[in-house]
Order: C-alpha cells, then structure tokens, then sequence
C-alpha cells in the first residue's frame, strides 16, 4: 500500500509540474518525445519493410533452387571472368537433372527478354517476356483472372501462345476482351489464351501485371538462348532439406557437364537465404543508424528531465525537510523523486509513440506502403523512455534524500 501511495503520489507531483510550468516541462520532453519518434519510426519503417520483404522472397519458395550462371553473392578470390566464361543453363539440363533427381519434386525452364509489344496501332515498349517451360507455374504459381495456362502440347510444340498481365491487357486493348485476340512480339503475332490476375508492384519493383509468358520451346525458336541468362529452377521432396538437394545438385551438374575432379563448379546454385541474409545484414545497419539519430535527441531528453527534477526538488526543499522531520525515510524521497522522473518521461514516449501510431494510421494513402506499428517497439519505446526518466532522475532524486531536515525547513524558497 506504502508502494502505491508513492506511486500514486509522485504521478500527481509529475501531473502538476505539467499544468504549473506548462511551456518549461513542455521544451524539456520535447527531447524525450523526438528522441523516442526517431527511434521507433525508423525500426516501425524498417521492421514493415523486412517483414514486406520476407514475404516477397518467401513467395519464391523456401524449399526452391536456382541454377544459374552467376551466384547472387560474390565474394572471394574466384576472379568475375571466370563466372562470365561460364555457360547459360540449357533445357536439355533441366530435363537430366529431372531424370537423375532423387530429391527433386518439380523442375523448370526459364528465361527474360524485354521487347516491344504491338495490337493494331498500339505500342507497349520494353515488356518483360519470359520464356517459360511448362511446370513453371507448379514452382511459381500465379493467378489468372481470364483464360487458361499452356497445355502439355502446346509447350512441347512451342504453339504462339501467351498469357499476358493486366496492365498489358488494360493499355494495349483498353477494354476489350483480350483472349482469343493476337499482339506481335518478335515480329510475329502470339495468340493470348490467358491474363493474370492483378497482384500489384512488389516490394523489388516487379510485377507479373507487366509481363508476358511464351512457353521455352516457342521462345527457343525465336531467340539465341546462348546469349540470354536463363535459369533452372528445382523444387525439393517433402522432408528434402535445401542442403540434400543442393549436395545432390552439385555432383548431377558436374557430371552433365563432364567437369574433372579439380574443376570449378561451372554454375551457381542460389537460394532465396541469400537475399534473406543480406537484408538481414542491412536492416543491422539501418538499426544501428536509427539507435544513433535517436540517442542525440534522447540525450536533450535526458537533461530537460534532470532540468526539471532540479528546479522540482529546489521548490519543494521545504516539504522534504517536513517529511524528513515526520519520519520518512531517506529511501522514501528518493523513490519519489525518482518515480517522478519516471513518469515525466514515460508522458513524453508516449506522446512519440502517439505520433508514430497517428502516422501508421495514415501510411498507406501518404506513402502507398502500409506500416504497423509492433507490441514490440511499444515495448521498446516505454522501456527506453523510462530508462531515460531512471537515469536523469537519480542525482536531482539522491540530492533530495540526503537533504538536512533542520536545514530543509529553514528553506523559504
């Protein structure tokens, strides 16, 4: 009860140092305010961001594999001409990985070109269209929102066919129905059977909303693959472990490529961990950063509530030398200077939490990303803050616990 009382006590004290010196205590959490915004603005930014963007990369697969010619992490002495001179994968690897496979559920083919795109007289420039073999949408599935996808026989045929993305179908044919109909691409004309569903930009800046797909046999007519990077994309088993596929993966490739003992790898198995580890690394910095903005304001912070503290027990010399003379203890003063520091700087995180929260609110119509606003920065804005009210408060509270009684009340302050 004791307890509460202080508390209770040293609440109202922080209460009416606010209503008293309205402009003073205002100026000295204004520090504590910014401080914590900062600090919790930029981890509520970047912790929507890495969660965005894990949810981007997860959509990859967490169980999938690319090989290609370039690894997506290049570090060492390997020198960069070596990986230049390497070959593009070829369909015909995809189809003996596939049959070598024991760990292997699904394969695929792919590969991206940018071209012009014509219907009638209207023009599309620079379209992504990728070149797909026919298990693509069993790795990396997508929606349609009219027609169908390629057929079995239309893929090993290579039949001009495409599915094309929204926003081909909504500029190029402005409202007529697109399926059945014929663009040019390559200077030949493709027959459209399908038009994916609307999903929006990524957090990368792709979207399939702009992309045309061929199936790989019609794009190998068409194309010198030779030229073009291309990708083989594998799905591991149920209860196959990324690490299983990829030892299996190694030894399939050097042997369809007939490489000797000593030879380097002439390829590159990448995996969507190494995007993961290489956000993670960056949103480490962007933490320290916003750790460092935030600390500057806090310190201001801190000293407004030191400020405060000092005038506060200046006032009140004469009511501690009272309650020093009726038996309060020296613990006693000391808590309830300190909670009061507390207090007054817990109002001043909140007011910051207040703002980020307002602003979490409004983020997706300001800035067309939405943020959340997390129990945990919550968490870490309140403790943070009172810390700060700890920290400042301690002096002004220990000077007022070790005040004289006798010389307390003499005070007229």
């Amino acid at each position: 009860m004791i307890v509460l009382k202080l508390l209770f006590e040293s609440f109202l004290f922080a209460i009416n140092a606010l209503v008293v010196n309205k402009v003073r205590t205002f100026l000295s959490l204004l520090g504590i305010t910014i401080g914590i915004f900062s600090i919790i603005s930029v981890f509520t930014v970047f912790d929507s961001l890495e969660n965005t963007i894990k949810s981007e990369i997860n959509s990859l697969g967490s169980n999938v594999l690319f090989i290609q010619k370039w690894p997506w992490a290049m570090g060492g002495n390997y020198p960069w001409w070596k990986y230049y001179n390497r070959p593009e994968p070829k369909v015909g690897e995809m189809e003996e990985i596939l049959k070598r496979s024991s760990t292997i559920e699904e394969a695929a083919f792919m590969l991206g070109v940018s071209r012009n795109v014509y219907y009638k007289n209207n023009e599309m420039q620079d379209i992504p269209i990728v070149s797909i073999s026919q298990d693509y949408n069993k790795i990396m599935p997508f929606d349609l929102d009219a027609g169908r996808y390629f057929t079995p026989v239309e893929s090993h045929r290579g039949n001009n066919v495409a599915i094309i993305g929204t926003d081909i179908a909504d500029q190029l044919f402005q409202g007529i129905d697109p399926i059945g109909r014929k663009i040019k691409v390559f200077g030949r004309k493709l027959d459209i059977i399908g038009v994916t569903k609307k999903e929006g930009e990524s957090v990368f800046g792709d979207s399939k909303d702009n992309r045309i797909f061929i199936p790989i046999n019609y794009g190998r007519s068409v194309l010198d693959l030779r030229k073009i990077s291309s990708t083989i994309v594998v799905m591991a088993k149920k209860g196959i472990s990324n690490e299983q596929m990829k030892d299996e993966l190694v030894g399939i490739m050097r042997s369809i490529r007939k490489l000797p003992p000593r030879a380097d790898d002439s390829f590159a198995i990448n995996e969507t961990d190494i995007i993961s580890k290489g956000f993670d690394q960056l949103f480490g910095v962007i933490a320290m950063v916003g750790w460092f903005i935030g600390a500057f304001s806090l310190l201001v912070g801190g000293f407004g509530i030191a400020n405060i503290m000092f005038v506060s027990v200046k006032e009140r010399t004469n009511q501690i030398g009272i309650q020093k003379s009726l038996g309060a203890k020296n613990y006693f003063i000391l808590l309830q200077f300190l909670f009061e520091a507390v207090f007054l700087s817990l109002m001043g995180g909140v007011v910051g939490l207040t703002i980020v929260y307002i602003l979490t609110l409004f983020s997706e119509s300001i800035l067309n990303f939405e943020l959340t606003l997390t129990f945990g920065n919550i968490f870490l804005g309140v403790v943070v803050s009172a810390l700060i009210g700890l920290v400042s408060g301690f002096i002004p509270s220990y000077k007022a616990s070790r005040l004289d009684p006798v010389e307390a009340m003499r005070s007229s302050f």
